[in-house]
């Protein structure tokens, strides 16, 4: 979720074209026109026209759209509202599954695409004034601190229990969704469904690096071997050697590196999403470090309690001023030179034009814009001639601790919706995500949100075409990249905090360090703000007392913990690679046993 792309009106539209071009990749699916009927008819007619392939077999969907037809008899003729923000695969569910929903159960669905800016200040508005905005809400996971803390979103685990039982199908299984643990508040309990996700991963050119004169020249120069760097030394090195030693290939200059770096609102999710927990800021756990997350926001039990290093969070510790560092360095060094003027929508492209070696922090949403046929970066029998794969990291991260971000867009229910038009919402929001038609919005969005759906055999047959990613979602090394998540208890007021300070670095108007004080102090003011108003409750914001840096280094020692981290002696340790498709056959090649529920 990125808060502040709204104001830019020209980049939003960009950057949304391009995220939503990933999530094309396999539209042509066309809506089926017929009058409402809701009945098995109806039901039918879609699931042999266009709920095709799924993991059910015909009978089991026509009995899950049976349950359907039932549950919504009571909201028969209702027309409901629900938003999301501007993605193919939203568009899908706007344009095609809402027409099967209302022509299976008679319910109508006015679902709104807007942008992801408007999402954000219409669902603030329906939880500031009270006022039913929309019934329900695809609203990013990355609001799972907000919702759980302001009391404004439904409690989804006594929801599905109590009053909305009748409304719950009981083919739900939550369990098989794999962005569930980044969905779940501190107390345990499910606040929102994910929807459709997507990561952010190291991308690299594999044909390049599988040229027998550059591993050979890499391996004289640095003393391993050419491949995935597992680190940030590696990363740098290989950056290094493309740009300064391999310079041009084909008659074209080359680059070892692309990122973007104007002061602009898309500089801000450069970082929120995640690029500190890749250097190593926080504490261990999975889906977010505990008691330090990746934002460098401290929480003990559900409170937050800080976010500098003398509050005893890490947003301006060594780690964090470390990744700021290696950005501003990596993109001087080993990038484009117009890269430092771009914004995230202008650079995005870039790579697909074929003189960039690799990319640290790149959105597997750009999938689609690397396959066209004709690309530099596409070879003449489709298959591409680049690979992505899991992230390096930097010298501060331990094993144990996230290594990225995920994007994950989640149904979501308000409390100021009446409850009969927030039963019938959910309703909608369990048909698009339900099993019947997951793996055909999966097909046109590439949007895995279940286990089950990323083993099914159309994706083993597209593997190859897709340059890694199915094999990373079904990699075990999936987990370690996550969505924001609970320690930060306002996303949309913190999240803006993150371009202008982190800016002031990029544009060489402050050091890297004293941005990240500037940041760390901004965000503690924002907590002590909402400590103060006590509208969060029991675990709003409770700011810890100022001590030393040294304090709090000594007690994370102490307490077995990670962050703050003092700075080390060498940030730099020897580079570290491993071949891609070693990797890739160290991963399981079958579905992992679940245990039972």
């Amino acid at each position: 979720m990125r808060r502040l792309e709204r104001r830019k009106g020209p980049l939003i539209s960009a950057r949304v074209l391009m995220m939503t071009s990933a999530v094309a990749l396999m539209a042509g699916s066309t809506a089926v026109t017929a009058p409402a009927l809701a009945d098995e008819a109806a039901a039918k007619k879609w699931i042999d026209s266009e709920f095709q392939p799924s993991t059910l077999s015909k009978d089991d969907q026509l009995k899950e759209m049976q349950w359907f037809i039932k549950a919504a008899e009571p909201f028969k003729g209702m027309e409901i509202n629900v938003t999301s923000e501007t993605l193919t695969v939203h568009e899908y569910e706007s344009r095609t599954l809402a027409k099967a929903f209302e022509e299976i159960t008679g319910i109508k669905v006015k679902h709104d695409i807007i942008q992801e800016g408007d999402v954000v200040e219409k669902i603030q508005t329906q939880m500031q004034s009270g006022k039913n905005v929309y019934d329900g809400w695809i609203n990013d996971s990355d609001f799972i601190g907000t919702h759980f803390r302001y009391g404004q979103a439904v409690d989804l685990t006594e929801w599905m229990a109590g009053e909305g039982k009748d409304v719950t199908d009981p083919m739900l299984d939550v369990n098989d969704f794999i962005g569930k643990s980044f969905t779940t508040a501190p107390n345990g309990h499910l606040y929102q469904l994910p929807d459709q996700q997507f990561a952010n991963l190291y991308w690299f050119r594999y044909d390049w690096f599988q040229n027998a004169d550059y591993k050979a020249k890499f391996k004289a120069k640095y003393g391993y071997d050419l491949g995935v760097p597992v680190n940030w030394s590696a990363y740098e090195d290989i950056a290094e050697f493309f740009t300064n030693d391999v310079k041009e290939i084909n008659g074209v200059r080359v680059y070892g590196h692309m990122d973007y770096g104007k002061k602009d609102p898309s500089l801000g999710w450069r970082f929120t999403d995640a690029w500190l927990s890749m250097a190593g800021n926080g504490d261990k756990g999975i889906p977010n470090g505990l008691p330090v997350d990746e934002w460098g926001i401290r929480m003990e039990g559900c409170r937050p309690v800080g976010s500098s290093v003398e509050r005893g969070g890490d947003v301006n510790g060594p780690a964090a001023v470390y990744s700021i560092v290696k950005y501003l360095d990596w993109l001087k060094k080993y990038a484009p030179p117009q890269a430092q003027g771009m914004t995230f929508s202008e650079s995005g492209p870039v790579p697909s034009q074929g003189n960039i070696a690799q990319q640290i922090f790149w959105y597997t949403a750009f999938t689609a814009d690397m396959v066209k046929p004709g690309l530099p970066v596409m070879n003449a029998d489709g298959t591409p001639k680049w690979r992505m794969a899991p992230s390096p990291h930097g010298s501060y991260w331990k094993d144990g601790m996230k290594l990225g971000y995920q994007d994950v867009g989640s149904a979501t229910l308000l409390k100021s919706t009446p409850v009969d038009r927030r039963k019938a919402a959910w309703l909608y929001l369990q048909f698009i995500v339900s099993k019947t038609t997951s793996l055909k919005k999966s097909h046109v969005g590439l949007t895995f949100i279940r286990e089950s759906d990323i083993w099914d055999k159309s994706f083993t047959e597209r593997a190859p075409k897709l340059g890694g990613l199915i094999e990373f979602y079904r990699s075990p090394a999936r987990v370690q990249w996550t969505p924001t998540g609970n320690n930060v208890p306002d996303y949309p007021k913190l999240a803006q905090l993150w371009w202008q300070n982190i800016g002031d670095a990029s544009s060489g108007a402050k050091t890297p360090q004293a941005a990240m004080d500037a940041l760390a102090a901004a965000q503690d003011s924002v907590l002590e703000r909402l400590e103060k108003s006590g509208v969060q409750g029991n675990c709003g914001p409770k700011l810890n007392k100022k001590e030393t840096a040294e304090h709090w280094f000594s007690k994370s020692e102490k307490d077995g913990n990670i962050a703050p981290q003092r700075k080390l002696a060498n940030e730099k340790p020897k580079g570290e690679t491993i071949d891609y498709d070693t990797l890739i056959k160290s991963w399981p090649a079958s579905p992992p046993k679940r245990a039972s529920n």
